[in-house]
């Protein structure tokens, strides 16, 4: 038995020398094995009373010896038992004898189960205080004694560290094996007085008020541990097993907080506020964002290596205030352009999620990032050199902004939101120019000969034009040039596809409503109307007799597109002289549509027409795609191989300019189909013209420039002016209709009306100018006694 409890109490002292008792687990394992120990003790305790008592446990055990069929008995003492004289001192002094072996690392003479009985036979007889302050004094005499080799200041800063080390571990040790001899005191006479410590505490207490609480000491260990973390920031390796015990032991002292991690905040506070300082104003922006994530995983495995854990909140605070909080702005400054230009995914993401560790970190990050989109964004739109290429660069740009929100700073919607007032705001710093070339890109990507992409692609480009379009105040502009280019797509047969032209159609009508979108309904509309017309007028042509054809002539295919006056843009009157069989089938529909549509008229535009003529050259027939006024042109080389401008114009009675841009695009462009007399690039009265037999061309069916369906800068102001004049109309209206309801209102308050009503952006001057035409029209007036008052006239 008592090989078991010293075997057990060896087990323990191995244990505790390993430095790591301190923490929760191992605290549990001390407390299992304590337990184990106890229990050990127990027995031999209670075997060895058997054993020694007088009162018939010898006899029963010789009773047991000679006979084991007798049943062994034991009965309670009738008298309790007498110690002998002197015993508590002979006893204490064993006991005494026993302590200063443990703590002077030497062999006990006594069996640990003898002396486990001698304290329980102290307690049993009342003489449990006197044990305890006995022991108490035996264990202060000793730290005392301890603190000794802790008092010369000659002794290496590491050596003494490791000094104080050993000192404790060995303290450690002592107080498990002095408890596992006492542990009968400590779960008797400590268990049922709450004031005195436990035997532990009492080691643990005396210690701290000796040792830890002593000023120089504990100034020369928090040193040395600062020293020591000091130079491992520094990049030098140390001992972390040294360390973690010693700041253990502060912990399990309860010195700790006071005594280390105030001084050594202070100390990280130091340290990273110079290094910051010195590093913000060297590095790149990347390599500091680095260093700083590289500084504070440092942090966190000195948290998890050794310092408590308590610790770490202030101490990542700390580092997260020297190196960023007050460097923000100087980040940001520095480097945030260039990381956002350069696309630096990484980078940025690494910069937001230390940001984000900053209270305003993120909103310092919005502002500058808002900043950022709206200086390149502004830069793009006010540019006219960039016109051609101003609604691509918007859609590129939009693209990586968001492809950086959505990547490197997880999708906030804070960042979205910012985009999107930044977006809105360059974009319209150009009035109404971003909404026509908008307009003119969608007319671009839906032409037939637009072969970029799929129609999935082709969706996804339209999805994104309308996030561009919203952004746009002045719509009104947008939807002038898109009607006119539509318009063109239609009528020439040059749309990509229908589905696409319905699917944009849809996207304008759910953003801005049916009213935006009912006037490009009717075109498409009236295209189909269209179709159904053009069946009936030919059966109607087949069915007349007199429309056959000489044996030598090439039928002639007339088809008519009938627009609603109103849906379609508005194109200048122009009468032309068309050839004698194009005039006979002109009156012919008009006859056969005004039979069906009586008291309708019909106004020709030949602006829009186009034909597909058959020509025979010295290579072959060819099929030449041209406008109405190129065929006019051409059809006039029937009869004459060579033909003066004079009489051309005479011929066709096309206006002049049309006229001269139209012989440039047939004689000087890159299809020559006519030879110019004399030859440059200009058309000039007295030009002859002259029909080139030896034109080659690869393709059977060749399509010639269609010069006036290009848009002219004269044709651009008209449509231009033609919302200036939708606007004055829309503001009339609006002013008309608030006064109506309000019947009088001060000017200030009308103007804040027609802002929230208007939906494109006016000056007040242009409200202030609407108002006096309505007055003078005598909608409204002023008010005699104030003239900031107006008032409806009904």
């Amino acid at each position: 038995m008592s090989g078991m409890i010293r075997s057990k109490a060896c087990d323990i002292r191995h244990k505790r020398g390993q430095g790591d008792y301190q923490s929760e687990p191992e605290r549990k394992r001390f407390k299992e094995e304590i337990n184990m120990t106890d229990a050990a003790s127990q027995k031999a305790a209670n075997f060895s009373a058997l054993l020694t008592r007088p009162n018939g446990v010898q006899k029963g055990s010789s009773n047991l010896k000679s006979s084991t069929a007798k049943k062994l008995t034991i009965k309670n003492f009738k008298d309790k038992p007498k110690l002998p004289e002197n015993y508590q001192q002979e006893t204490w002094e064993k006991l005494k004898e026993a302590v200063i072996a443990i703590q002077t690392s030497k062999s006990i003479k006594y069996s640990l189960e003898e002396l486990y009985q001698a304290v329980e036979n102290m307690c049993n007889h009342k003489m449990a205080a006197t044990l305890y302050t006995n022991l108490a004094g035996l264990i202060e005499a000793d730290v005392k004694a301890s603190i000794e080799q802790f008092t010369t200041d000659s002794m290496d800063r590491l050596i003494f560290l490791k000094n104080m080390n050993d000192c404790w571990h060995a303290h450690c040790q002592q107080m498990i094996m002095i408890r596992s001899i006492f542990l009968f005191l400590d779960r008797t006479y400590v268990l049922h007085n709450p004031a005195i410590h436990s035997i532990w505490d009492m080691g643990l207490e005396l210690f701290r008020t000796h040792i830890a609480l002593n000023t120089r000491i504990q100034s020369r260990i928090v040193q040395g541990l600062l020293y020591l973390i000091d130079q491992e920031r520094s990049g030098d390796t140390v001992d972390r097993t040294l360390l973690k015990s010693l700041l253990r032991m502060l912990s399990d002292l309860q010195v700790y907080k006071e005594a280390f991690e105030v001084k050594f905040l202070q100390a990280t506070e130091r340290l990273y506020s110079a290094e910051g300082q010195r590093l913000v104003q060297s590095l790149d922006v990347p390599e500091y964002l680095h260093h700083v994530d590289k500084r504070l995983l440092e942090e966190k495995e000195r948290i998890l290596h050794y310092l408590d854990s308590a610790t770490k909140v202030p101490l990542i605070h700390t580092v997260e205030w020297q190196l960023l909080n007050g460097h923000l702005n100087t980040i940001l400054q520095k480097g945030l352009d260039n990381l956002l230009e350069e696309n630096r995914i990484q980078d940025l993401t690494l910069l937001y999620n230390l940001f984000k560790r900053v209270k305003k970190g993120l909103n310092e990050l919005c502002s500058s990032f808002n900043a950022y989109i709206k200086k390149t964004g502004r830069t793009i739109v006010i540019d006219p050199e960039k016109d051609r290429t101003m609604v691509q660069e918007l859609l590129d740009f939009k693209d990586k902004m968001d492809q950086v929100i959505i990547t490197c700073f997880q999708s906030n919607e804070k960042f979205s939101n910012s985009l999107k007032e930044a977006f809105e705001y360059f974009i319209n710093q150009r009035a109404n120019k971003p909404a026509e070339l908008i307009a003119k890109f969608v007319d671009c990507k839906l032409r037939a000969g637009n072969k970029e992409a799929t129609e999935e692609e082709l969706e996804r480009l339209l999805d994104k034009i309308m996030v561009l379009f919203r952004f746009i105040h002045g719509k009104d502009v947008f939807e002038a040039f898109y009607k006119k280019d539509l318009a063109k797509r239609l009528l020439v047969g040059k749309s990509a596809s229908v589905d696409a032209e319905k699917s944009m159609l849809s996207k304008l009508k759910q953003e801005c409503g049916g009213g935006f979108t009912s006037k490009l309904e009717g075109m498409f509309k009236d295209m189909e109307l269209s179709k159904d017309i053009n069946v009936a007028f030919k059966q109607y042509i087949n069915n007349l007799p007199s429309t056959g054809n000489a044996s030598n002539e090439v039928p002639l295919d007339l088809t008519v597109s009938i627009l609603t006056m109103g849906y379609w843009p508005t194109y200048p009157v122009m009468e032309v002289t068309l050839p004698q069989r194009m005039a006979h089938y002109q009156d012919h529909f008009n006859k056969f549509y005004l039979v069906k549509h009586n008291g309708r008229k019909l106004q020709w535009q030949p602006t829009l027409g186009h034909c597909v003529l058959k020509a025979t050259f010295t290579q072959g027939k060819k099929e030449l795609v041209v406008s109405l006024f190129q065929a006019l042109v051409l059809l006039l080389f029937n009869e004459s191989d060579n033909v003066p401008f004079e009489d051309i114009k005479a011929a066709t009675s096309i206006e002049d300019s049309d006229l001269r841009r139209t012989l440039q695009s047939l004689a000087c462009g890159r299809t020559r189909v006519l030879s110019k007399i004399p030859k440059g690039r200009d058309v000039d009265d007295g030009d002859k013209f002259m029909f080139n037999p030896d034109f080659t061309n690869k393709l059977f069916r060749i399509k010639i420039n269609q010069i006036q369906m290009k848009e002219t800068p004269e044709e651009q102001k008209a449509t231009e002016e033609r919302v200036f004049q939708d606007r004055q109309y829309q503001i009339d209206a609006a002013v008309v209709r608030i006064m109506k309801m309000r019947k009088s209102l001060s000017h200030n308050l009308l103007i804040s009306e027609l802002y929230n009503q208007l939906k494109f952006p006016v000056k007040p001057a242009d409200l202030k100018k609407r108002i006096e035409s309505l007055i003078d029209r005598d909608y409204m007036e002023r008010d005699k006694d104030n003239a900031n008052q107006y008032n409806y006239m009904a």
